[in-house]
């Protein structure tokens, strides 16, 4: 119902990413590959003309952010198992993208510093209307003792001069920590949509690669095409 008629045929290949995007009921988990799913669900729809270029803040002040408060909820309700978590040493046991698109949307603001996430008064006025501040409120939240201990990497990034250079830190390090991630890239899904480069797998086995041998390179090529497609909406406000 929620597609047009001419192109409601297409729910068959982007429902997965929808039902795939709260976790997985088997393992009874979610992470960062969940949310990734759920920005493939955002962009095949924009690929299907759903949205538009007009609507790309409200695809991540609005629509986003309802889902990051629900997955929220959810997990501080069940306590999901944190999917392929680095522990202390990740930015979020859960999500990856707010920080993206929040450090993007305070790139320009003349008060609120990196530095600022020490500040407990920033943090209570403005987390609501901030993304990355929101972050780092909901950690504060979830993991008690100081920042330094308890997210060594976010207090870290704190030290960084600019917003803008934390937001092109974030970019390379999602790209890293979780688009060229076998254990996380396993589960993602391809459709017509945003397809899998099918060429790249064909041109190692050419090499002389069994299928068995080309499937971590496979999947690391899955993890290249992500590089060149998601940015339209990671770099949505970047």
């Amino acid at each position: 119902q929620v597609l047009p008629p001419e192109i409601a045929g297409a729910s068959l290949e982007i429902a997965p990413y929808l039902y795939d995007s709260f976790g997985n009921a088997t393992r009874i988990d979610y992470g960062t590959g969940h949310e990734t799913t759920f920005c493939a669900l955002l962009f095949c729809m924009a690929r299907l003309g759903v949205f538009t270029q007009s609507d790309r803040q409200a695809l991540v002040l609005i629509i986003f952010k309802r889902y990051l408060d629900l997955m929220r909820k959810i997990q501080t309700t069940y306590w999901l198992e944190p999917a392929g978590s680095h522990g202390v040493w990740g930015l979020d046991d859960y999500q990856f993208l707010p920080f993206i698109w929040g450090s993007s949307q305070l790139v320009a603001h003349p008060m609120i510093k990196p530095k600022s996430i020490h500040n407990p008064d920033v943090l209570e006025a403005y987390s609501q209307h901030y993304l990355y501040l929101s972050c780092v409120t909901f950690v504060k939240k979830v993991k008690k003792g100081p920042l330094a201990e308890t997210s060594p990497i976010i207090n870290d990034i704190s030290s960084v001069p600019t917003w803008s250079k934390v937001n092109s830190g974030m970019i390379k390090m999602y790209q890293v920590e979780v688009l060229s991630k076998f254990p996380i890239m396993q589960h993602f899904l391809f459709c017509s949509l945003l397809p899998f480069p099918a060429a790249d797998v064909q041109g190692q086995q050419g090499q002389g690669q069994s299928a068995g041998d080309a499937r971590p390179e496979a999947t690391a090529a899955g993890g290249e095409a992500e590089k060149a497609e998601v940015p339209a909406l990671v770099g949505a406000l970047s």
